[in-house]
């Protein structure tokens, strides 16, 4: 039996404002925004070539908003992510190589809200991991 990672809640304090974080500076796709009443609202956002998405909502997730930390995500070209990145607008960090071998270099951004995230290279794994 396969068990899959599908989605990951991510916890924010402003829809709209993440909503323009994640598509428009990272190139997440908008799976749906979907408006239930005015207390409920779900947000699925996917990223290129990848088949786990992110979901923040009103009124259904639970969670300070900041709290995520740690959610990697993976390229094969870490300073055409890292530069892709910077274009957006989003404050990164340098690469940072911890080892040589495929899969030692990373770079690090926060969301507006200070969730962490992290961008891993690994050339040998990554399938069409390109941001665009």
């Amino acid at each position: 039996m396969d068990w899959t990672l599908e989605v990951i809640v991510v916890p924010v304090s402003d829809l709209d404002r993440s909503k323009q974080f994640y598509s428009e500076q990272l190139g997440f796709k908008v799976d749906h925004d979907t408006t239930f009443n005015e207390d409920t609202r779900v947000l699925q956002l996917t990223p290129p070539g990848s088949g786990c998405s992110i979901v923040m909502g009103k009124g259904i997730v639970k969670g300070e908003p900041g709290t995520l930390k740690g959610v990697q995500l993976v390229v094969s070209d870490l300073e055409k992510a890292r530069a892709q990145l910077v274009e957006r607008g989003v404050e990164v960090g340098e690469i940072v190589r911890m080892n040589e071998a495929d899969g030692g270099s990373f770079i690090f951004f926060d969301d507006p809200d200070g969730n962490s995230w992290a961008v891993q290279e690994i050339k040998a794994r990554a399938t069409g991991g390109e941001w665009k």
